[in-house]
């Protein structure tokens, strides 16, 4: 087997079982509810410390991936102000249970904003954050204000970001379907965005059942979309970091993408 470890998202209540019923190296999952604005729990029996314990144990590394609802860009101040302290609750809980990362998507500003507004209030969020693990920025499939859709706007991002004190614990997570989606061009996605970034931290390894620049966020599983096997490939080899597949078809589906993906070397 090669050096990459690869998982899958999982089901949150015993995320170490779900992986290795996948035959997965590590297992990402959400804290309650991905799409509602409540605390993070920890469902798993015994709580955050027996979770701990017993991926230690299996050699399962842990991923959480923060709600969907988050959106610390926004000059909406009834979401950014909720949103800034909702993810230090799930950077807390994150921690708590010994996570590599937390995953977040890069929000977007209304519709009438200047995106640099966007780009601040990130800076101010990393700034104010008490980062106990590293915070992923994921690329998002679509969304004209959208903060992280292409790796102009991302550049711009990572610029602010970089000016505030924590910002080197701000590390990216590079989704294959959003950025086919975005219409970036997968060959030479890692390459281009350490040019922006200085760095890859974590691939979410999915296929798209939509065509190139759709804008549509719909996961398919491995070598069955749009993205094409080469470039898929490609992004997870040159990135050289932990592999996250997020598709259907709960473990058979999952577990044969994982071994889709060994299958070619990774």
């Amino acid at each position: 087997m090669a050096g990459q470890r690869i998982g899958a998202h999982v089901d949150q209540q015993d995320p170490v079982a779900e992986a290795t019923a996948r035959g997965a190296d590590l297992a990402q999952f959400f804290l309650g509810d991905p799409q509602g604005w409540k605390g993070p729990v920890v469902q798993y029996d015994g709580g955050p410390d027996a979770l701990r314990a017993a991926a230690t144990s299996a050699g399962i590394d842990l991923y959480i991936h923060a709600p969907y609802v988050l959106n610390v860009a926004t000059t909406n101040n009834r979401i950014r102000i909720p949103s800034r302290k909702l993810l230090q609750q799930q950077v807390d809980a994150a921690a708590g249970i010994g996570a590599k990362a937390l995953i977040v998507h890069g929000g977007h500003v209304l519709k009438a904003d200047d995106p640099a507004a966007g780009f601040d209030n990130w800076r101010k969020c990393v700034e104010r954050l008490e980062m106990k693990v590293p915070l992923l920025i994921e690329n998002t499939a679509g969304g004209d204000n959208a903060m992280a859709r292409m790796l102009e706007r991302i550049a711009k991002l990572w610029e602010a970001i970089g000016s505030a004190d924590g910002g080197d614990s701000v590390g990216l997570c590079l989704d294959t379907c959003h950025a086919h989606a975005a219409g970036e061009e997968l060959g030479s996605l890692v390459d281009r965005a350490r040019a922006v970034t200085g760095r890859v931290d974590l691939v979410h390894a999915n296929d798209s059942r939509d065509p190139f620049g759709s804008g549509a966020d719909r996961h398919t599983n491995l070598g069955t979309g749009s993205v094409g096997a080469d470039n898929l490939v490609a992004v997870v080899r040159a990135a050289g970091t932990p592999v996250v597949v997020e598709t259907p078809g709960g473990v058979e589906g999952q577990a044969a993408d994982i071994a889709w993906l060994r299958d070619r070397g990774i």
